[in-house]
């Protein structure tokens, strides 16, 4: 009986983690988080080249890249290490490293202090 226990709260365990795994370790404090992982900010030779969405790309403006979300979504990006925010909008597609969940313009990684690192750990908020 203790085996079929076992067995029946690991299958719960799983469906909890499968249904929705970028909130399987939040706590009801972060609910409005969409997704948490790592974020990096675009280099400078991309300045002036075209975004997925046609915009002409410009590390000044407030601008990301996500893999799913819809072009003009405007998300909260949150540095889990000092707590600063940056509001941006989706315009482009990627990042394509593995392990990265959004790459900020330059102007957007300085606000929330990713500069000197490269990457930062962050939360995503959809705004709209």
């Amino acid at each position: 009986m203790k085996k079929f226990s076992y067995i029946i709260g690991l299958m719960i365990l799983s469906i909890m983690l499968i249904s929705n795994p970028s909130r399987a370790y939040n706590s009801s404090q972060d609910s409005d988080i969409f997704q948490s992982g790592i974020a990096s900010f675009y280099a400078n030779k991309f300045n002036g080249r075209l975004t997925a969405n046609g915009e002409i790309f410009s590390n000044s403006k407030m601008t990301a890249a996500h893999k799913t979300l819809e072009f003009g979504t405007i998300v909260r990006v949150t540095n889990r290490r000092n707590g600063r925010q940056v509001t941006v909008r989706i315009n482009d597609r990627g990042p394509w490293i593995k392990g990265r969940v959004i790459d900020l313009s330059r102007a957007a990684a300085r606000e929330i202090g990713m500069i000197k690192h490269g990457t930062a750990r962050v939360d995503i908020e959809i705004l709209n």
